[in-house]
């Protein structure tokens, strides 16, 4: 049976506007402001001491995965993590027996696809987490948030926890406990204005 000429052009007009959305370029990313940002973590010792450790150079960046959904990517740098008012800790956290800086330079986040109802009412936001080049899942617990405009006026506040031997950190185990529990304040920079 001959397709008419009506619909060949109906197919092409489908074809091309599935190119076009296809190769149209990717929302931009909206950077988090690292400046108004921060990212801890907070472990214990045998003895029951708290320290706070903290990333005080890193980069990250929201991107919009589709017209809904946003993703969250996350870079720590290794060699410049400090345990506050601890030097001592400071270069175990960065020497081979935890982070390893020299071969493992980066801690990755990328979390799964989110909405910004997540974002305002709080909840789990699941996502890969890599350390010493081992990737696995975490989960990490979103507070509601205090602001109709989060990461705008207010920080999205998240913390997860996570176990050291589960990245093969296991080497200070008669000094450090094994759980660590991560602290996210996001806010990301304003859009730009449109000219």
């Amino acid at each position: 049976m001959a397709v008419s000429r009506t619909a060949r052009w109906a197919r092409w007009l489908v074809l091309l506007g599935a190119w076009a959305a296809l190769s149209a370029p990717a929302a931009p990313a909206a950077e988090i402001d690292t400046t108004q940002s921060r990212i801890g973590f907070t472990l214990k010792t045998r003895w029951g001491q708290s320290l706070e450790g903290r990333f005080p150079d890193w980069r990250g960046e929201i991107v919009e995965v589709s017209e809904q959904r946003r993703q969250v990517r996350l870079h720590l740098p290794t060699r410049d993590v400090e345990i506050l008012d601890h030097p001592q800790y400071s270069k175990v956290t960065r020497g081979k027996g935890f982070f390893d800086a020299d071969q493992h330079p980066w801690v990755e986040f990328v979390s799964d696809p989110y909405t910004d109802e997540l974002l305002r009412d709080g909840g789990l936001l699941g996502g890969a987490l890599t350390i010493r080049g081992v990737r696995r899942r975490e989960v990490f617990a979103l507070e509601p948030a205090t602001c109709e405009r989060p990461t705008l006026d207010c920080d999205v506040v998240a913390s997860g926890v996570v176990y050291r031997s589960d990245y093969a950190m296991d080497r200070w185990a008669f000094a450090l406990a094994d759980r660590v529990v991560f602290t996210l304040h996001i806010r990301t920079r304003p859009p730009p204005k449109a000219p």
